[in-house]
């Protein structure tokens, strides 16, 4: 009998009995491969048929179920500490016992360096722990020469497997019976229960699917490493990130030497946590003091420069942000910004037209956030303002000074939120003089945080404090 084929988009899982040049389900190009089907299902048409289908399924028993009031619940989650501060803080205190981890980033970015280091981290921070790395990229004497590069000693706890079929993992894994499984990365794996190539939506979906039943059933904190699309995005079927407990993506800037650990998602802890890492010659480096990335050496005061204090989940970072206001030729100026949005700086640039008298209309507009980071957060309105007016009138803003706030478009500066950590870190850096909405709590305005206090009402009073 001859086996029927069906075409199944890369992307997002939509099925076809034909080849399609753009699937109508994501409406991505070219994603489109053969695949032989896992098994023959026929639909339930008729009312006997569900019938009979649920009589099947009566026969099977009920699942087992708890009255929720009896349930004990525990006191707190089985934490591991990971040796490693940054990667705790990003977890949300560690790692969770049973966890399934999906770890992103661009090819080269230090995903792997990051497990190995993390590897060393455990066992030093975790007697009798064993953990096995299995990778369907690399050989073992690849893995074992970095590994002794970084200064890492198995000590009789950690095993390599250069494997690529899911099955012998998991008989590792039985065999062995450790506490913590690296899986490097979810592309090369495939297992026997799909007839799919490895890296085919059939068997990212198999693979995760298992490796989660083996977290939640054996207790085993599960780390998969996923690839990352041109768009920046996990490649596979989203639905590898919804059955993963933690999705995590390292990423970084070309050229610099620094890495930013973001996570995306986490069911044990907070979403907005940063974890901050510099790259040399022995592996990753905890950043301990994030903000000296992304303050450029500040000897002397220049216009168009301007510090602020960005909130990345409970971690208060200044960064120093530039721009640069010229005279255009063109019939429609330039508007571009390097770390934050496009649209954002467009609506200031139009703030600073309507509310403090900048001419704008004729003149470029470049922007950019210092040391590569992206910016989202509305507290760095104010600061973005101060940097535009000081280039447009040549005017140095300076070292020792800090804005804080968000612009409305009535050109009212707004509150932030927790603007006392802010002042803390601005303190703590040498910073004098700190502006802030004059709408912060009056406990701000109570406390004595050792620096000067300018609260402001509306932008166009950035004149009256600059000029």
């Amino acid at each position: 009998m001859k086996i029927k084929t069906q075409y199944v988009c890369q992307g997002c899982g939509h099925n076809s009995a034909k080849w399609l040049g753009r699937c109508p389900t994501c409406e991505e190009w070219n994603t489109f491969l053969e695949e032989k089907p896992e098994a023959n299902v026929s639909p339930t048409g008729s009312l006997a048929e569900v019938r009979k289908e649920f009589k099947t399924l009566h026969d099977l028993g009920h699942a087992d179920y708890v009255d929720l009031d009896k349930i004990e619940a525990k006191a707190h989650l089985g934490r591991i500490s990971t040796g490693i501060s940054e990667l705790d803080r990003t977890l949300g205190g560690g790692m969770v016992s049973d966890g399934f981890t999906l770890l992103g980033g661009d090819p080269g970015i230090g995903k792997s360096t990051l497990l190995l280091q993390m590897t060393k981290g455990l066992l030093g921070a975790n007697k009798d722990l064993k953990i096995l790395y299995a990778s369907g990229e690399e050989s073992l004497d690849q893995i074992s020469t970095r590994a002794k590069r970084l200064g890492i000693e198995g000590k009789g706890r950690v095993f390599l497997a250069a494997e690529t079929q899911l099955e012998r993992v998991f008989a590792s894994v039985h065999e062995l019976k450790p506490q913590v499984l690296f899986m490097d990365s979810l592309q090369t794996f495939s297992s026997n229960n799909s007839q799919s190539a490895p890296g085919s939506v059939s068997q990212v979906r198999e693979i995760t699917q298992r490796l989660m039943m083996l977290a939640k059933s054996a207790g085993v904190a599960v780390w998969l490493v996923g690839h990352v699309t041109k768009e920046g995005n996990i490649a596979g079927p989203k639905t590898v990130e919804h059955m993963v407990d933690t999705v995590l993506y390292f990423e970084g800037e070309g050229g610099q030497s620094y890495r930013l650990l973001r996570t995306v998602k986490n069911r044990f802890g907070s979403t907005n946590e940063l974890g901050v890492f510099e790259m040399d010659m022995d592996g990753l480096r905890e950043v301990k003091n994030p903000s000296s990335l992304f303050l450029s050496d500040r000897k002397e005061a220049v216009s168009g420069t301007a510090v602020t204090a960005s909130l990345e989940g409970s971690r208060p970072l200044l960064i120093e942000l530039q721009a640069l206001v010229s005279p255009s030729g063109l019939a429609m100026p330039r508007r571009t910004a390097v770390g934050m949005d496009h649209s954002r700086l467009s609506l200031l640039a139009a703030i600073l037209e309507r509310h403090m008298g900048i001419n704008l209309a004729q003149k470029d507009l470049f922007f950019n956030v210092s040391g590569g980071m992206k910016l989202s957060e509305p507290a760095c309105d104010l600061a973005a303002a101060a940097a535009i007016w000081s280039s447009a009138e040549g005017k140095a803003i300076p070292n020792d000074w800090i804005f804080i706030g968000e612009l409305a478009l009535t050109g009212e500066i707004r509150r932030v939120p927790q603007v006392e950590l802010r002042i803390q870190e601005a303190k703590k850096l040498g910073f004098k003089t700190v502006i802030i909405p004059d709408h912060s709590p009056k406990k701000v305005f109570d406390q004595d945080f050792g620096v000067r206090l300018l609260p402001l009402g509306r932008v166009r009073d950035l004149v009256k404090v600059l000029a």
